[in-house]
């Protein structure tokens, strides 16, 4: 049983398209621990995910990947501890890197190894459920890693609209399952 729940824990995580391989699994460990190694200690899930989303990429840890996935973020050790955070009932954190050129495909956000192509640039963001209803419609600035991350309602269907120098793309996101993706790289600015 144990074997079959290590091979779903790696399985999981190399869904993370930016994902570095994960390292053999050593069986879970409590968040403190993983966090407090990372001086993260006394931090909220919300919090964890927003310092290593913002953290320049010169300083955020080589030996930690950490996933956003719809439900939890997932945090893995060089030694392979890992450990799950539970996200707020009714959040989801989608992190978007909108691109002119250059893009890579992943599906859950790695708040460790994801790069994007506009570090530190000025957008527009919209984002506007099916049922017409504006979600967002704010002014955001990517950080350092290219993404520009959104804490968005659970349970909608929408399209996001990203606005920067007079270019505009578009993709539709969803957080109504399980599976579906926390990393949005496929929105091209044209």
């Amino acid at each position: 049983m144990s074997a079959v729940l290590a091979v779903l824990a790696v399985a999981g995580l190399t869904l993370a398209g930016c994902a570095a391989p994960a390292p053999e699994a050593a069986g879970p460990a409590p968040a403190d621990e993983i966090l407090a190694r990372y001086d993260l200690a006394g931090l909220d899930v919300g919090e964890v995910i927003e310092r290593l989303d913002a953290m320049p990429i010169e300083d955020r840890p080589t030996d930690l990947l950490a996933s956003v996935q719809p439900d939890s973020l997932v945090l893995r050790d060089d030694t392979g501890r890992e450990t799950r955070m539970p996200l707020p009932a009714d959040e989801v954190y989608i992190s978007v890197a909108p691109f002119r050129e250059q893009t890579h495909e992943c599906h859950f956000h790695s708040l460790t190894t994801c790069v994007g192509e506009l570090a530190d640039t000025e957008l527009r963001v919209i984002l506007t459920g099916d049922d017409g209803e504006v979600l967002i419609d704010e002014t955001r600035r990517t950080y350092d890693n290219g993404f520009a991350g959104l804490w968005v309602p659970r349970g909608v269907s929408a399209t996001l609209t990203i606005e920067h120098a007079g270019r505009t793309g578009s993709a539709p996101i969803s957080t109504t399952s399980p599976d579906d993706p926390t990393c949005i790289t496929n929105l091209q600015l044209v």
